[in-house]
């Protein structure tokens, strides 16, 4: 990232896992199998069980790369430092890796990204970021302070690539690592025949492709699932490549697909 701190290549998302046994089973299962990015937010209301997994999993606090995020309603500039410290202490951690403004709603966030820009000079996270900004947010952020966001988390997969690829370009510009949530459609598009194709050529399963797909155009996937199957196979992608014909396929597929982005 652009605080020379390193970011795990894939990670494991945690939308729409229920607190309680779901999300706490789903992240060790994870974290057993491999992964060291566990990505949640105040809104999804499994904070605690998130940490729980973490303190149970055996694995040392400084191997771990964990992320959550401050929800719009608590942009304001004391709210958001408040709502910090209560994700700190749901997470039960002494400190974060990345700390995320998760949409870019009202003229409150630029007092939010005042705030994490205090809570990243405090050390209290290593890095801080944004989450669904498109051009025009992420050029609004940068003409406010010299802090950078060190990750912008988008919606992103073949089907709205050419929709997604100018906020993947002044990404790379500023150097902003892109984190892909929802990067398997939400298992909406996952069998489409053009992405079976590559898969069936490549030996590989359609998430897989869809996966190193992802890694292949610079970004970080974070896949979700509660199936210890499909959480071992979404990590298995790094003992292959897709070749440019088959990343030419896959970014076309979104040229007729009328996908739209998650906005808010």
């Amino acid at each position: 990232m652009n605080t020379s701190a390193e970011i795990p290549a894939i990670g494991f998302g945690t939308w729409q896992l229920a607190e309680g046994p779901e999300s706490k089973d789903a992240v060790l299962s994870a974290v057993e199998t491999g992964y060291r990015l566990i990505d949640t937010a105040r809104i999804y209301g499994n904070e605690h069980s998130v940490g729980q997994a973490i303190a149970q999993s055996g694995i040392a606090r400084e191997e771990l790369f964990i992320t959550t995020k401050l929800w719009p309603s608590d942009f304001a500039y004391d709210d958001a430092l408040d709502a910090f410290e209560k994700s700190m202490g749901r997470l039960g951690l002494g400190y974060l890796d990345l700390y995320l403004l998760h949409w870019p709603n009202g003229a409150e966030r630029k007092d939010a990204w005042r705030a994490v820009g205090e809570i990243y000079k405090q050390g209290r996270s290593k890095a801080v970021g944004v989450s669904n900004y498109m051009v025009e947010h992420l050029e609004g952020v940068l003409e406010q302070s010299g802090l950078v966001p060190a990750v912008n988390q988008i919606e992103f997969h073949p089907f709205i690539y050419h929709k997604q690829k100018p906020v993947l370009d002044m990404c790379r510009k500023h150097g902003i690592v892109v984190e892909a949530y929802s990067p398997l459609t939400v298992g909406r598009n996952i069998n489409h025949p053009d992405i079976t194709e590559v898969a069936e050529k490549n030996r590989r399963s359609n998430a897989q492709v869809i996966l190193r797909w992802c890694v292949q155009h610079g970004t970080v996937p974070i896949p979700r699932s509660t199936n210890p199957d499909h959480i071992r196979e979404n990590l298995n992608i790094f003992d292959f490549e897709l070749s440019k014909a088959d990343m030419a396929a896959l970014d076309k597929l979104g040229e007729a697909s009328g996908w739209q982005p998650n906005e808010m």
